[in-house]
């Protein structure tokens, strides 16, 4: 893999993957049963499994609120641009396919510093031909190196509404790098219309388990803080008009599908989607 080299954004790029250090990204491939992880990603993760044995139920259901999220916003919001920060490796129903399943011309913006997940960006890449994807290897700390990138100006048109996708990123961002600022920073560059998407582990319904998994991955050197739902509301979600049902668990979020949920306790999950309003 040392000897992989890609074009992205027009520039070459060659993967620098330290296996030695877990990463949020291939954790989450790890418990949606993927198999882009090494040891020490499972080992992380399995610490963390030990003291929320649930991971894997919320992490299912988070990824089905990205693809309800998705169909809300290109079927009945009328979006069609994305900039997904945080995408994470390459599983089924990633935004651009979910989005030009119903409107082709959609186009999306991927967003991710870790290596790996660079080397799948080919198949994020694979656009429907009336539509447009890119991937852009960058930070959400860097809020001005994402905007300013030439993957941005080249996919996305900012001077139309944009749908911001920040789903399971944002408790990675301890309060030492002021999450607010960064979402409000990503905000203030979309024109009214746009719309956020986020959701955020919480330790509201299963405190002693949460606290556990986050022990695990800061363990791991993986930066974690789970909040609340009034505290992730202030800081992803201020000034903006929430569309119903309002900030809820993510398997509460318009669930498809009928049958018992899964209880509070196993999600530990929120979600929300909201609208830029007109000055």
């Amino acid at each position: 893999m040392g000897g992989l080299r890609m074009m992205v954004g027009g520039r070459p790029v060659r993967p620098a993957i330290d296996t030695s250090k877990p990463h949020s990204a291939r954790m989450y491939d790890y418990y949606l049963g993927g198999k882009d992880n090494f040891a020490a990603d499972r080992e992380t993760a399995e610490r963390a499994l030990r003291s929320w044995p649930a991971v894997r139920t919320a992490v299912r259901e988070n990824r089905a609120f990205l693809g309800r999220a998705v169909r809300y916003l290109v079927g009945e919001a009328g979006i069609r641009q994305f900039l997904d920060i945080g995408t994470g490796l390459p599983s089924a129903n990633n935004v651009h396919e979910v989005a030009q399943a119903i409107a082709p011309e959609c186009r999306v913006v991927y967003v991710d510093n870790d290596p790996i997940v660079l080397t799948h960006a080919r198949s994020l890449l694979f656009s429907s031909p009336a539509g447009r994807t890119a991937f852009l290897d960058a930070d959400l700390r860097d809020p001005a190196a994402i905007l300013g990138s030439p993957e941005i100006s080249a996919t996305l048109d900012l001077g139309q509404p944009v749908a911001l996708m920040l789903v399971a990123i944002l408790h990675f961002v301890t309060d030492v790098d002021a999450p607010a600022a960064l979402v409000a920073s990503l905000l203030g560059a979309l024109p009214p219309g746009s719309y956020l998407v986020a959701s955020h582990v919480t330790p509201e319904h299963d405190p002693d388990g949460v606290a556990g998994l986050e022990r695990a991955y800061r363990q791991g050197g993986v930066p974690a803080q789970a909040r609340t739902s009034d505290d992730f509301a202030e800081m992803a979600f201020h000034g903006l008009e929430m569309i119903d049902p309002g900030l809820v668990l993510v398997s509460e979020w318009r669930p498809e599908e009928t049958g018992p949920r899964p209880l509070a306790s196993e999600v530990n999950w929120y979600g929300g989607i909201a609208r830029k309003p007109h000055d």
